[in-house]
């Protein structure tokens, strides 16, 4: 590295001293140089003219080219760059400005350059011409009439320019004249840049090829390090939305989060493309700025937006999506044609006033983000003014070619570093959003440890209002095994005994949906079966009093039986679109009937029957049967009427059902009639 310095420090000062050397021209139409091993910039006089050139009928080469055109009705240019001027885009040195500052406002397309040289070549010497590092926007280079090398696509009819890079070109047979002409092109978007953009900013250099070799090496490490910043900034921001999506796993119903890495991702590629496009030729300028201007821009407008929206809480305003949506079409298509990314689909006055209409709607996305922002204020304080200087900074920037144009640069370059008030402003949203994510994520986890405490509240309470799994009463042994899917379960029963009849009633169901919704079901409905079953013990009638709870509560539906069973072992059961009981290891057959909640006029079906000394009921929730195992196989009813006919357990049953795949709730009730005791001899 230290040597490839030493090179470029010495080809300077050659530079610098056949600058010195280089002797004014002995007449208007040649500039006399003489080389050793130095080279030397050509300042001009250049002569210039605007237009494409005819071509020769008889060669089909460019009269314009010829060594023998005469150009001295052109106009004359001198391309010497004044002090320390530099490129106001890309910070490049050397800069002058092009030909739409010298009287050729609005012209863009093609304009030739020549110039006359006068050449005293040692023997020995090969020679080369390194092209102008900073140019707009792709040239064709021709010696003596024979085309050299180009910069740029010239074989379709609207040559394919790319971004500004230094080009070096051999001169084969060097003689003491040389008559240097070069082809220019300028795509129309280009003026939308610069108020002084066109053809050259920098002179060519001419001389001994191993120093024109080092200069235009020198003139790539400043192209490397002028776009090195927002190479770094591309990393950053892909790490910051890798960092984002990281924060989705902590709390998965938060989308801003999302929304925040989609805008990072956006602001990465953003300024990604630049480094790219200016160190390659991989991206054309056109497709440059359709990448950017036609896509990715309009999508980081759409996403600030989004992303504050979002953050501030979209409770109002539910319009503003679909707002965005229009806004963000309109403005792709107005860029689009407005940068004539697509060459002559429309005329350059008609592409004018689409550009037009892209900034105002510019103007609308910034004015919507400071509405939001400003909401945002209102509502949260702190956090809206941490957010207002990033966005309204961000804001101004976006407009960073309006104010270019004006002369008003909102670009810098220390160290020759390209710095733009837009990555400032990136830099500094992304400080205010790192501290506004770590305080949601606080609060997020603050939330999430709330809510499991209210869970495992939740589901102690459920425990607590279950009844115990055994269960022996007189003339009765009851055993329960309930398994819920999650935290909390919605399926539910109660035994409650008749100390004064010893009869017995039974009430199972099952809530739809799962979780700490289902739960909250669970102990509505249970809170109803104690207080109803203190005044009535008709099974139909207590599930009518369910029926009217759950009425007028939403989707509030479940399905219920209830069994009510006197010493004497007479049943009565009611069923609401539960599963029938299993009666000694068969299947009752009963009426069927609508769930809970869902009309006004309830009516359930009824089903008396006898219940002797060992018989054995089983009531089972559909959590057994819906079992699923990886495969998609559902348990079903026949592996359930198989298990039952061996008289297992509630708990044996609930562990097959668990093992084969438990997808819903699983509860199992067994209740066998115990043969009443003799009665003792006097």
């Amino acid at each position: 590295m230290a040597r490839t310095l030493r090179r470029v420090l010495s080809c300077l000062f050659l530079l610098a001293v056949a600058t010195l050397h280089a002797q004014a021209p002995t007449q208007p139409a040649a500039t006399t140089i003489t080389l050793g091993q130095s080279a030397v910039p050509l300042n001009g006089p250049w002569k210039f003219h605007i237009g494409d050139s005819p071509i020769d009928p008889k060669t089909g080469k460019p009269l314009w080219a010829a060594p023998d055109f005469d150009d001295s009705n052109w106009e004359t240019v001198d391309l010497t760059p004044k002090q320390g001027a530099t490129d106001p885009v890309a910070g490049t040195s050397g800069y002058v400005p092009g030909w739409t500052a010298r009287g050729h406002a609005g012209d863009w397309g093609y304009a030739w350059y020549r110039i006359r040289v006068r050449v005293d070549v040692p023997a020995g010497l090969s020679m080369a011409l390194a092209g102008p590092h900073d140019f707009d926007d792709a040239y064709q280079l021709f010696a003596n009439g024979s085309l050299l090398g180009s910069f740029g696509d010239f074989s379709t009819r609207h040559p394919k320019s790319y971004y500004t890079q230094p080009a070096m070109f051999y001169l084969q047979g060097a003689g003491a004249s040389q008559v240097l002409a070069l082809r220019c092109w300028m795509e129309p978007s280009t003026l939308l840049l610069s108020p002084d953009a066109g053809g050259m900013h920098s002179a060519p250099v001419f001389g001994e090829a191993g120093v024109v070799r080092l200069a235009n090496q020198a003139n790539w490490l400043e192209v490397f390090r002028s776009y090195s910043a927002e190479a770094v900034e591309a990393v950053f921001f892909v790490l910051l939305a890798v960092l984002a999506l990281s924060l989705i796993l902590f709390d998965r119903s938060d989308d801003a989060y999302l929304w925040m890495a989609f805008l990072f991702l956006l602001t990465a590629l953003d300024a990604g493309i630049n480094p790219v496009a200016e160190w390659t030729q991989v991206v054309s300028i056109r497709l440059g700025n359709f990448l950017t201007d036609g896509i990715i821009s309009p999508l980081e407008y759409a996403a600030w937006v989004i992303v504050w929206w979002v953050w501030f809480g979209r409770a109002r305003s539910r319009w503003l999506p679909r707002l965005v949506t229009g806004l963000t079409v309109l403005i792709t298509i107005a860029s689009t044609l407005g940068d004539e990314m697509f060459f002559g689909v429309l005329p350059h006055t008609a592409a004018q006033h689409w550009h037009t209409v892209a900034q105002i709607v510019q103007v609308i996305f910034f004015g919507l983000l400071v509405w939001i922002v400003v909401d945002g204020i209102r509502r949260q304080g702190m956090e809206g003014w941490l957010v207002l200087p990033a966005v309204l900074l961000h804001g101004v920037s976006s407009f960073w070619r309006e104010f270019a144009l004006h002369h008003f640069n909102l670009l810098w370059f220390p160290f020759g570093v390209r710095v733009s008030l837009m990555e400032v402003s990136d830099f500094l949203i992304a400080a205010v959003i790192a501290l506004l994510l770590l305080r949601r994520l606080l609060q997020s986890l603050k939330r999430q440890r709330q809510m499991a405490l209210d869970v495992r509240q939740a589901q102690e309470v459920q425990e607590v209002i279950l009844p115990e799994r055994r269960v022996v009463l007189p003339g009765f042994d009851i055993e329960s095994e309930y398994r819920p899917a999650r935290e909390v379960g919605g399926d539910f029963f109660q035994i409650i005994p008749n100390e004064k009849d010893g009869s017995l009633l039974i009430v199972a169901g099952d809530v739809t949906g799962k979780g700490l919704k289902a739960g909250m079901l669970v102990a509505l409905l249970v809170g109803a079966i104690r207080s109803t079953a203190e005044m009535v013990t008709d099974p139909a009638e207590i599930l009518c009093a369910l029926n009217r709870r759950l009425l007028g509560r939403g989707d509030a539906q479940a399905t219920c039986l209830a069994l009510h069973v006197q010493r004497n072992g007479s049943a009565t059961l009611a069923n609401a679109g539960h599963l029938p009981p299993y009666l000694n290891g068969k299947p009752m057959e009963i009426d069927g009937s609508l769930p809970l909640g869902l009309v006004e006029q309830f009516e359930s079906s009824v089903h008396c029957f006898q219940l002797a000394p060992k018989d054995r009921l089983l009531l089972l929730s559909d959590g057994v049967a819906e079992a699923t195992d990886e495969q998609g196989t559902l348990f079903g009813f026949e592996r359930v009427l198989e298990l039952v006919r061996t008289q297992p357990s509630a708990t044996q049953i609930a562990e097959a059902a668990q093992a084969f795949g438990q997808d819903d709730d699983i509860s199992v009730i067994a209740v066998t009639r115990i043969a009443a005791p003799e009665p003792a001899l006097a």
